[in-house]
């Protein structure tokens, strides 16, 4: 099975909160929640290729 593309932190954030997440907590993980569901994103500097 192929290995998936990766996505940086900032892309996620912003796809999760055009699905209505919002960010509840930050440091060096992202929580965020709709209310219903909790999600944690880390933070993590992007590899250099």
């Amino acid at each position: 099975m192929p290995s998936l593309p990766g996505i940086n932190h900032q892309r996620a954030i912003k796809a999760f909160e055009k699905a209505g997440f919002r960010i509840v907590r930050q440091g060096k993980h992202i929580t965020m929640t709709d209310g219903e569901h909790i999600l944690t994103i880390p933070r993590a500097a992007p590899k250099l290729i």
